[in-house]
């Protein structure tokens, strides 16, 4: 029993956003019903890379744990069914552009009139008010608009980004724990709310000390490559086998450690090196001299002695090393789901880890429709010629 057990979650977010939400709730425990469009479902369900018989994978990870139900929101009988399903649902969780839902009939207003206690979470680029929330918003301009872009990459380049949709998982994580939040709050009250998760301000909310810095002292964080101003050696450097080393030794006492490992123990009594201020001003020197070492050592040899001697180290992982790596296997940090087309499908286990109610993956994301005959009788109590009805009409 996941913490979530008896939640009832209605997910119309389609992409990554949204869906990420669900997939947390999914993920704990709850019972999420995700309403996909009838014919095409989730554009998720044609994201990523292929298997080895050219079938995505990315919708059996997102949508792992949840039901499908296809619904025709923009038909006014798919509005009520919907409108039926909301009366004793906990949550509902849409990431479309602001609007959206208002006209369709399905605001928060007329949704929660139906059911006061409803935690309506929604996820958009820019949020739900402003000049901008009624522009397109997805993960990459609206990690510009957080600031994250702007540091990401080389001084002497354009900006990168990750390899990733952070933005969109960002602010579906934002918008899981604002439903939780929620959901203490109506423990109290009894009333539902409205969670409000924006991409750009789940951006802005990492950026640490960015905003106060100018505000304070007129400083604007510049991109500088593989590290931060200011903070040495933390850095990635080359091994003698032309693998990546990821070392983080910026304080005083591990800083000191990694010279000993390093066969240059004087470097921590060097005035240019001596504390952390030092080593920030002379941080480009220091890293010439790391660099040097580390080229003459196979990459393994480094991470082993340097974890030996306490020095914060690791390689740059890529999916076949965490497959391959002890550790991830003890806390079984990768998992293998049953797939019954691929036998098991690995993919990353649920986290934070709780120890008295963990969270699981129960099964891999459905096939369209799967569930819809299942909620619309068991759960609504439509019979099976009103289904039959709505089949024909292509509202299911």
């Amino acid at each position: 029993m996941g913490p979530l057990d008896g939640i009832k979650v209605i997910e119309l977010g389609q992409l990554i956003a949204g869906p990420y939400c669900g997939q947390v709730m999914a993920d704990f425990g709850a019972e999420v019903i995700k309403i996909e469009p009838p014919g095409a479902g989730d554009p998720m369900r044609q994201w990523g890379r292929t298997d080895r018989d050219g079938d995505p994978v990315w919708f059996s990870v997102i949508a792992r744990g949840k039901r499908s139900v296809t619904l025709n929101l923009r038909d006014p009988d798919g509005q009520q069914v919907l409108r039926d399903l909301v009366r004793d649902a906990d949550v509902l969780i849409e990431n479309f552009r602001p609007g959206t839902m208002e006209r369709w009939g399905l605001g928060y207003d007329a949704l929660s009139a139906i059911n006061p206690r409803l935690i309506m979470a929604r996820v958009s680029g820019y949020g739900q008010d402003g000049p901008y929330s009624k522009r397109a918003g997805f993960a990459s301009v609206c990690e510009a608009a957080g600031g994250l872009r702007y540091i990401s990459g080389y001084p002497d380049r354009p900006p990168v980004r990750v390899g990733l949709s952070l933005g969109d998982t960002m602010a579906g994580f934002n918008a899981a724990m604002g439903i939780l939040l929620a959901l203490q709050h109506r423990h109290a009250t009894g009333r539902g709310q409205v969670v409000d998760s924006a991409i750009f301000e789940a951006v802005l909310g990492y950026t640490e000390s960015m905003v106060a810095e100018y505000d304070a002292g007129g400083h604007i964080r510049e991109r500088f490559g593989s590290a931060l101003p200011g903070i040495a050696p933390s850095n990635a450097y080359a091994a003698a086998d032309g693998r990546e080393v990821i070392i983080g030794a910026n304080g005083d006492g591990v800083f000191a450690r990694l010279c000993e490992v390093m066969g240059r123990p004087e470097l921590a009594r060097d005035d240019r090196f001596a504390d952390h201020q030092a080593r920030g001003r002379n941080q480009q020197v220091l890293d010439v001299l790391v660099g040097e070492w580390t080229r003459t050592v196979p990459a393994q040899e480094i991470v082993d002695r340097l974890a030996e001697a306490g020095v914060p180290v690791g390689l740059a992982y890529t999916a076949a090393d965490m497959l391959e790596d002890a550790h991830f296997e003890a806390r079984q940090s990768v998992v293998r789901v049953p797939d019954p087309k691929r036998g098991t499908l690995a993919m990353q286990n649920v986290f934070p880890r709780l120890s008295d109610s963990p969270g699981a993956v129960r099964a891999l994301g459905p096939e369209l429709g799967a569930d819809t005959d299942d909620v619309l009788s068991r759960r609504l109590g439509y019979d099976t010629d009103r289904i039959a009805g709505l089949r024909e009409r292509g509202v299911i």
